[in-house]
C-alpha cells in the first residue's frame, strides 16, 4: 500500500467524535469533512518527514493556521487527537 493510502487509512480508522469524518485527497493533502453535515473540519498536509503533518482549520472562507503561533505541525496520531479534542475545528460541522 502506498504511503499516502496508509495515511488515509489511519485517518479514516480513527475514532472520530460528532458523527465521524469523510476524507478526500486533494492537492498535496487530505481534507476532512463532517460525515454528518459535509462541512469542513480540518486539512492535513504531509510534510515529507516520517508521518508529520501540518494541521489547518477552516476559517469560514479558506484553510488557515490552526494554532495561535502559525500552522501546527505534528505526528499524525497527535494531529488526529488534536482535531478530535479541539472544539474550534467543529464550529462549521
Amino acid at each position: 500500500m502506498p504511503a499516502a493510502d496508509v495515511m488515509r487509512a489511519r485517518i479514516e480508522a480513527f475514532q472520530w467524535p460528532r458523527g465521524g469524518i469523510a476524507v478526500t485527497c486533494a492537492g498535496s493533502g487530505y481534507s476532512l469533512r463532517s460525515a454528518r453535515t459535509g462541512q469542513p473540519v480540518a486539512r492535513l498536509k504531509p510534510t515529507g518527514e516520517e508521518d508529520k503533518v501540518q494541521v489547518l482549520w477552516w476559517n469560514g472562507e479558506r484553510w488557515g493556521a490552526s494554532g495561535p503561533f502559525g500552522i501546527a505541525t505534528m505526528p499524525l496520531d497527535k494531529a488526529l487527537d488534536y482535531i478530535a479534542a479541539e472544539p474550534n475545528f467543529w464550529i462549521h460541522a
